[in-house]
């Protein structure tokens, strides 16, 4: 069975679109399987990211068939339209430019904050932080985030404000540390995030959460920060 791929290809902002005609019995069932082929067997000069090859990673994330998605889970069609991640800075072909993504994620400070005697390095047994099942349940559908950014660039509001809005994956992992019951920063996060830009510039649209390669829902988590901040600060 064959399939075709039409890819789009960016090399210092001169924009084309490479079509390949492949079999698909020579290549495994996923879109990333067909791009590796193509780079080792057509073109070695295509760019784009790739690692674990399965779905734990986030790097080859990209918008196939008009959906931000993970090129390792997404099977082959018969026909494939491949674009990088939208409204992003290209450096190469498939290959946004990320660095403002991890940047904001940096932003919001993505560990566990404590405080003075800093028990986590008493040896200790007294000095365990304890965390119930029921307070860690509440981190479940945040946790499993792989920064992939395939809703953070689904997102409108995004497109157009990215240099201050948090967009959707930030928030999320903003909440899931807010809402994490060993750390001790709750407030201060909850101060960081409540602004017009950085929060509140989210609309509800929820393509954020219909593209989640992870099946996750950052949308239902950002309504879920709102919440907590206009009930516990204002």
């Amino acid at each position: 069975m064959s399939t075709t791929f039409k890819i789009y290809r960016n090399n210092k902002g001169k924009v084309r679109f490479d079509t390949f005609k492949l079999d698909k019995k020579n290549m495994g069932p996923m879109v990333l399987d067909g791009l590796i082929y193509i780079k080792n067997n057509m073109d070695k000069s295509i760019g784009f990211r790739r690692s674990c090859r399965e779905g734990i990673c986030g790097s080859c994330a990209m918008n196939i068939n008009g959906k931000n998605t993970l090129a390792c889970l997404c099977p082959i069609d018969e026909k494939m339209t491949i674009y990088p991640l939208p409204h992003m800075p290209i450096i190469r072909d498939l290959i946004p430019d990320m660095k403002n993504f991890y940047k904001q994620y940096k932003d919001i400070k993505p560990w566990l904050q404590r405080k003075p005697p800093y028990d986590v390095f008493e040896t200790s047994k007294d000095n365990e932080i304890l965390q119930y099942p029921s307070e860690r349940k509440k981190l479940d559908g945040m946790y499993e985030c792989i920064l992939c950014a395939c809703c953070s660039t689904s997102c409108p509001s995004y497109w157009w404000n990215s240099d201050q809005y948090l967009g959707p994956a930030v928030l999320m992992q903003a909440y899931r540390w807010i809402e994490d019951s060993r750390d001790l920063s709750t407030k201060e996060r909850m101060e960081y995030v409540d602004d017009a830009m950085k929060l509140y510039r989210c609309k509800s649209i929820m393509n954020c959460s219909n593209t989640c390669p992870k099946g996750l829902n950052p949308g239902k988590a950002i309504g879920e920060l709102k919440k907590k901040i206009s009930e516990e600060l204002h």
